[in-house]
Parts: C-alpha cells; sequence; structure tokens
C-alpha cells in the first residue's frame, strides 16, 4: 500500500501558464535593453500573496518581494549569526552605538528616500514599531518584538530603541523582524483596515526595487531604482509568476518560462532540473520544517477544548502511530530528514539526540485503550461513548507532496483504528480555515528565521493565539524554559535549556513533526553572482547580474 500511495501523478498541464507567458509578451516590446543593468528574472512563485504591506505579509512569497521593496535598518550577514551586532549589514541604518546596556541607537542613512521622493525618517522608523506592536494591525510577527520596550526619534535621523532586558539577540530582534514603512503614507490609513488597503496592492517602499504592475492571479512585475542610494541593482525587471502547484512551477522552470525554483522539494524535480541544459542546481542549508498540527480547541470554538485533540495522551498516541523515518526515507530520500522538534536544520539548536516520542503503535493502541478509545462494535474503527475515533486533515492543492503526506498518514491511523479524511483546498482556504480554527488538524510548513527564539516565540507560545500558534498551544514550563534560553548569554547553556524546551514540546505532542528539507535551487544559468542566503533565498537578489553577451530575449524587453 505504501509503495503504491507514493506514486507521483503525471505533472498538471501548464497551457494556461504558456498562454499567460504569451499574452504578457504582446504588452512587451523587444529589443531594447542591451546594457549591463538589463536582464529580466522570473521566478516560478506558488500561490499569491494577498498583500504586500509587510506587517500582514506572512507567505514566502510576499516575504520575497518584500525584500526588494522595503529595507530594514540591518540585516544579517551571510554567516547568519546572530549574537552581537558584528556580523551584520547596514542597510537603511549607516551607524549604530549602544548607550549603556539597554539602549541602541541608529543613525540612518541621510541618502534613503521613499520611491515617491520623501526621506526615510527616524519618524518612520518610530511608526512601524509602533504599528508592527499595534494589537489592532494583529502582526504575526508581534511576539518576536516583546522585548523591545520603545522606539523614538532623537532627531530626524536617530532613532532610539530601549530594551525591557538584556539578552543576546537584542540586537537581531531590533533589525530582523521588521521592514520600514513610510509613515506619510501609511498614517491616515485606520491600522484595523491595513490587510486590506490599497497600499498592500501598490506598495511605495525605499528598497533596490520599485512596484510597477500586479495582475490578479497572473503575476507581480518590480523594477529596477537606478538612483537606489546603495547601488543600482543588477537586473532590472523581477517578475513573480504565480503557479497553481510545485509540479507546474518546476515545468515552467525546465521548460524555459522562468528562470528560478527556488525549492525543487522532491528527487523527482531535482533530477528534472539537473536535466535541464540551462540550469544550474543550487544546493543550500534548509529552513522549512512540516508538521500535522493537532487543533486543541474545538473545530470553530476556541474556547472549548477539542473532544479528540484536547486530550494530551491521545496526541502522543497518535504521535506514536506515525512512522515518520520511514516517510522521510519513502517520499524524500536523501532531500529530507525527521526534526527532532519544531525546528529545520537552520537552526544551531538542531540536535538528533533530543528525546522524541517513539514509533510504537503497540503503545499507541494501549494508551488509546486506557483512555475509552476502543473498538466497540468491531467496524474497525475506535469509539467513545458511541462517538468514532475520526478527524479531517486540512491540506493545501498546491503542494503535492503535502497532499500525498496526509494520504499516508491515512493508512498509517488506520492502521491503529483511527478514520481520517482529508480536505485538500486551495492554500487561501486553508490559511482562512487555520486563522480562524475551523479545523481538527492540518499539515502546515513553517520556515525557520536564523534565531529558535523568534520561530519558537511567533508559532508555539501563547503570544501567537490569533497569529502562527494555530493549534493554540501553551505550557507554561515550556515558555519559562524558552524565556531562559533566550536571555542566557553562555551558548552551551541556551543549548542545554532549548534542548530541555524541545524535550517538553515534544512530549506534550501538540504537533508531529514529519520533515525538514534540505533547500535545492534550479537558477538559469546566464545568472552570475547567484548568492542564496538560507534564511531567505532572494535577500541578496540585488547583486545578481547577467553578463551582456548572456542576455536573452525576454532580458531586452522594454514596455
Amino acid at each position: 500500500m505504501l509503495s503504491a500511495m507514493l506514486r507521483r501523478s503525471p505533472p498538471q498541464p501548464v497551457l494556461f501558464i504558456v498562454l499567460a507567458v504569451v499574452l504578457l509578451a504582446g504588452c512587451e516590446r523587444r529589443g531594447g535593453c542591451t546594457g549591463p543593468n538589463c536582464g529580466t528574472l522570473i521566478n516560478a512563485a506558488i500561490g499569491e500573496p494577498s498583500t504586500l504591506l509587510p506587517p500582514s505579509a506572512e507567505t514566502v512569497v510576499a516575504g520575497d518581494i518584500g525584500e526588494q521593496l522595503f529595507l530594514k535598518l540591518a540585516d544579517v550577514g551571510m554567516s547568519e549569526n546572530t549574537v552581537g551586532d558584528e556580523d551584520f549589514q547596514p542597510l537603511l541604518a549607516q551607524k549604530w552605538e549602544w548607550d549603556g546596556p539597554l539602549t541602541l541607537v541608529f543613525h540612518l542613512d541621510p541618502r534613503a528616500r521613499w520611491q515617491d521622493g520623501q526621506p526615510v525618517t527616524a519618524a518612520d522608523v518610530e511608526f512601524t514599531f509602533n504599528a508592527y506592536t499595534d494589537s489592532a494591525v494583529a502582526s504575526p510577527f508581534r511576539p518576536k518584538l516583546r522585548r523591545i520596550a520603545s522606539v523614538t526619534q532623537r532627531d530626524s535621523l536617530t532613532a532610539v530603541f530601549r530594551f525591557r532586558e538584556r539578552y543576546p539577540e537584542m540586537f537581531y530582534d531590533a533589525v530582523y523582524h521588521m521592514r520600514i514603512l513610510p509613515a506619510h503614507l501609511l498614517r491616515p490609513v485606520p491600522r484595523d483596515q491595513w490587510r486590506t488597503a490599497a497600499f498592500g496592492r501598490q506598495p511605495v517602499g525605499d528598497g533596490p526595487y520599485k512596484f510597477v504592475r500586479w495582475q490578479a492571479a497572473q503575476s507581480i512585475e518590480l523594477v529596477a531604482d537606478s538612483t537606489f542610494f546603495l547601488g543600482r541593482p543588477g537586473i532590472r525587471r523581477l517578475i513573480w509568476r504565480f503557479t497553481p502547484n510545485l509540479q507546474v512551477a518546476v515545468t515552467m522552470v525546465v521548460a524555459n518560462e522562468a528562470d528560478v525554483r527556488e525549492q525543487l522539494v522532491t528527487p523527482e524535480n531535482v533530477a528534472r532540473a539537473r536535466a535541464a541544459p540551462q540550469l544550474n542546481v543550487i544546493t543550500y542549508r534548509g529552513n522549512v520544517y512540516t508538521y500535522l498540527g493537532f487543533n486543541l480547541r474545538a473545530n470553530g470554538d476556541t474556547s472549548q477544548p477539542h473532544a479528540i485533540f484536547g486530550d494530551r495522551e491521545v496526541r502522543r498516541a497518535l504521535s506514536m502511530a506515525v512512522d515518520r523515518a520511514l516517510l522521510v526515507k519513502s517520499a524524500l530520500g536523501d532531500l529530507g530528514k525527521v526534526p527532532p522538534g519544531p525546528m529545520s536544520e537552520l537552526l544551531g539548536i538542531w540536535d538528533p539526540d533530543i528525546r522524541q516520542l517513539p514509533y510504537d503503535t503497540a503503545q499507541a493502541g494501549r494508551i488509546l485503550n486506557a483512555r475509552g478509545w476502543r473498538d466497540h462494535d468491531g467496524d474497525g474503527i475506535r469509539d467513545k461513548n458511541e462517538q468514532p475515533l475520526a478527524f479531517r486533515i486540512l491540506v493545501p492543492t498546491t503542494s503535492q507532496l503535502r497532499q500525498q503526506y496526509a494520504q499516508l498518514l491515512q493508512a498509517q491511523f488506520r492502521q491503529i483504528g483511527v478514520r481520517v479524511d482529508i480536505d485538500a483546498v486551495e492554500q487561501a482556504v486553508v490559511a482562512q480555515r487555520s486563522s480562524n480554527g475551523n479545523f481538527d488538524t492540518v499539515i502546515l510548513s513553517r520556515g525557520n528565521d536564523p534565531s529558535p527564539g523568534s520561530g519558537i516565540t511567533q508559532t508555539w507560545m501563547r503570544g501567537g493565539f490569533g497569529g502562527s500558534n494555530i493549534v493554540r498551544y501553551y505550557n507554561p514550563e515550556f515558555e519559562r524554559v524558552v524565556d531562559r534560553a533566550i536571555a542566557e548569554p553562555s551558548r552551551d547553556r541556551a543549548r542545554a535549556l532549548w534542548r530541555s524546551a524541545m524535550e517538553t514540546i515534544n512530549a506534550d505532542a501538540p504537533a508531529i513533526f514529519l520533515y525538514s528539507l534540505a533547500n535545492v535551487a534550479a537558477v538559469h544559468k546566464r545568472f552570475e553572482n547567484t548568492q542564496i542566503r538560507p534564511d531567505s533565498w532572494a535577500a541578496v537578489l540585488r547583486t545578481w547580474h547577467i553578463p551582456t553577451n548572456q542576455l536573452i530575449d525576454r532580458d531586452r524587453v522594454e514596455r
């Protein structure tokens, strides 16, 4: 049964994508650009974001585009060292200094401008912090900023951050989680309307690229800002072309209708990319982990515990019923690993020796029996008080791999007398139902940033309720240990605390942590200096370029 389930369905037709390319080409004038700053990069993106307004944009695609439109004060370097400030690269901030143990002062680059010509000021920095931490905005990044007490302006080019406590990643928290916003354009917009504000569809930024157009369900296009104060980008046009799923995206890149697919995910897709003569295949550290999340609250009613998953012992039994190692080996081969908790291999706290619940179907059965879930009527499905042990898995149609995993989980749960149905729906529906608590279980992928404290705080602590903590997991002891790990100055002692925290969440089983992927990208060979930072493939995209003798037709296009 397992091998049968692992057979791949044939790639979906890409006719509609090709037609879209032809229609777009009809709007372009060819033969214009031939110099060193020409070039077009087309990214085959999975799914379309709902907004490009940074505090409200959590999707991968929105984040990649945001890297080009909105700057941070500074950014983590290629080393991805998040402790101290030595390895950070200046962006909006020209320089900074510490004024005592809890005060950080940033001096903005006076050359920085919004793309409507207005200068970037410390008032924008203060406005941005207040917006990100405003409950009306309900930014998913809000929990990551909770240790910053305030941000004020000393003068038009000086912003002052004051922290609640001293800890190793103070600088990182000050710069990594916020993209600075234009106060003069967003101040008039009521903050409870930001998620649907017009600015999110036609943003004005301060980054290396300017927004050009958003064609609904088709593409988003950006153009290089030739006056960008940190230097003109090497590629003139960036286009994110939306595809319905990974297989279509990979087909576009292999067929030379797109230039980049930053995550190929499966061994089959890697093989297809390697066979395409125009593509380079680049392997870099994975920053994504995927899990089956149990809704700890009643489906659609967060005031009540879930009838099944509100019981910790039942969650533990279900976790023990899944042979995660077999699933990873079968579906992903060498491209995946079983994560030792809610993390990818990007994090330095990754440790295969962290205690996890074992794969043990016999023990799982004994636990379910003890909790009253037995097959009383002989139909092969456990029941309790005449209610079957049955639930649904929510999964996006954009991911063939996650749909495959849902089927494999369905089969493994069936072996211990649990009935599972699968709801495969569009990604937007998954996001809506997840945020509203209208699900039993859901298969989600999360990207890690370089700090374990950020992702854990956002997704697995109480501060993430109403945001990324969609399963509504809360354990005060877990949160106490996490807070200690974040504050601990000794790396060795912090690592021991992180191990303790991971073992606590693993024992509570709010989710089954299924796989962590190695990242493999396909990039057209004409691009040079193709550096990829593992936490964000597009973070240094402005440094990529195409030699003039390598330009192809779409690089020369002018509108």
